[in-house]
C-alpha cells in the first residue's frame, strides 16, 4: 500500500445496476487534508462510507497506518478502525446535552480520562457542555459533532459535506475554523463537496472524482491551472472552451494566438480561464451581460457566434450592448483532443 498513513486502492463498489466505485484509488499523508471533489452521484459518500467500513467493497483494499481494514479475507468492523465520520446533518441526540452527545460511544475509561472536556476545549465550547441542541446555533453543532469524531482520538476523521447545512457566512467560518484545528491537531482528513471554492480553501490537496473514479488529485493550484481533461477544467471553475487548431506549441483560437503548455497538432479543446482574457474598446464582439461582484466584474460577450466568460479586477468598466475587443494575456494554456468538448458538457454519470 506504498507509504501513505491512508491508501485505499481499486476500491469497486455495486449498487444493483449502478457502479458506485469503479476501482476508485486514493492515497493522504499522515497530517494532510484532502478534498474530495465531485458532482453529486459521483460515488463520493460511499467511497466515504467504505474507508470508514459503513460499507463492505466488493473489491479493493482500504489500509490505515499499514494495517488492512478491507481487502480479500479482511474486514475490521467500524468501531475498531478508529475512523471518525461527522455528518451531513450533524446526527446530535435532541435529548441529550452537548456533554453526553460527545460522550456517545465513549467507554468509561475515556471518560474518566477527560476526553470529553478535551474534545470540547478544542472546538472552544467547554461553556456550553450542559446546553442542548436546540439551545445552540448551527455553526455551535457543526462543532460539537465535530468534538464528538474527536473525543475517541481517531487516526482519520471524514466529513461527508459538512457545511452544506449553514448559511454562506457561517458557512465560511466555520470551514476555516475546522480547516485550522485539523492542522492543529495533525489530524489526516477527508473533506467530501462539491463545491469547488469549498475544496480549494480546505485540501492541502485535492482529489477530483467522477464516476465512481478518482480522476486528478494534486495541489489545489494544479488541479485548476493543469486540468486533466475538459470536463476537469470546467468542474473545477470557471473557463472557456474553445474550438482551436494546434500547430506545435501554439493554437489559434477565437481570441488570437496562443501559447501551449505541450505540442498539439490540428483540432482541438481549448482552456482558456476568464481571468486570463483582457476586455477593452474595440469591435471584436457585443457584450451580452455585467455582473459586478464587489471584488470583480464578469462579462459575457458575443464573440464571432460564441459566448464568452471574461473577468476582470475592477468595476464594471462596460454595459450591455458595447461593442468590445477581447484578447489573451495570461499564461501558456492547455488543449485537449476536439471531442472533450462533448464530453466537458456530459453530465456525470452515476
Amino acid at each position: 500500500m506504498g507509504d501513505a498513513y491512508l491508501a485505499a486502492h481499486g476500491l469497486s463498489k455495486q449498487f444493483g445496476n449502478v457502479a458506485a466505485l469503479d476501482a476508485a484509488s486514493l492515497e493522504v499523508a499522515e497530517g494532510e487534508r484532502l478534498a474530495l471533489l465531485g458532482p453529486s452521484g459521483c460515488g463520493k459518500t460511499t467511497l466515504l462510507r467504505v474507508l470508514c467500513g459503513l460499507d463492505v467493497p466488493d473489491s479493493g483494499e482500504v489500509a490505515v497506518a499499514g494495517e488492512i481494514l478491507a481487502g480479500p479475507g479482511v474486514f475490521v468492523a467500524p468501531e475498531r478502525r478508529r475512523v471518525g465520520l461527522v455528518f451531513q446533518d450533524w446526527a446530535l441526540f435532541p435529548h441529550l446535552t452537548v456533554r453526553k452527545n460527545v460522550a456517545f460511544g465513549l467507554g468509561k475509561e475515556d471518560i474518566a480520562r477527560g476526553r470529553i472536556e478535551e474534545a470540547l476545549a478544542m472546538v472552544g465550547l467547554g461553556y456550553l457542555a450542559d446546553r442542548y441542541p436546540n439551545e445552540i446555533s448551527g455553526g455551535q453543532a457543526q462543532r460539537v459533532a465535530l468534538a464528538r469524531a474527536l473525543a475517541p482520538r481517531p487516526r482519520v476523521l471524514l466529513f461527508d459535506e459538512p457545511f452544506s447545512n449553514l448559511d454562506t457566512e457561517l458557512r465560511i467560518k466555520v470551514r476555516t475554523e475546522v480547516a485550522a484545528l485539523m492542522t492543529e491537531v495533525g489530524m489526516t482528513s477527508i473533506f467530501v463537496t462539491h463545491d469547488q471554492e469549498e475544496a480549494f480553501v480546505l485540501g492541502d490537496r485535492v482529489a477530483v472524482m467522477r464516476d465512481g473514479q478518482i480522476v486528478q488529485s494534486g495541489p489545489p493550484s494544479e488541479v485548476y491551472e493543469f486540468p486533466v481533461s475538459a470536463w476537469v477544467a470546467r468542474f473545477v471553475g470557471e473557463t472557456n472552451l474553445f474550438s482551436g487548431v494546434g500547430s506545435g506549441d501554439v493554437v489559434t483560437t477565437p481570441v488570437g494566438r496562443l501559447r501551449l503548455t505541450q505540442d498539439r497538432w490540428g483540432p482541438c479543446c481549448v482552456v482558456v480561464r476568464p481571468e486570463h482574457l483582457l476586455i477593452g474598446n474595440g469591435e471584436d464582439g457585443v457584450v451580452q451581460s455585467v455582473e459586478f461582484y464587489g471584488h470583480d466584474t464578469s462579462y459575457e460577450v458575443s464573440l464571432n457566434g460564441m459566448r464568452v466568460n471574461v473577468r476582470g479586477m475592477a468595476a464594471p468598466r462596460f454595459a450591455p450592448g458595447d461593442r468590445v475587443s477581447v484578447s489573451h494575456s495570461g499564461p501558456q494554456v492547455v488543449a485537449f483532443p476536439v471531442e472533450e468538448l462533448a464530453d466537458a458538457a456530459s453530465p456525470n454519470g452515476v
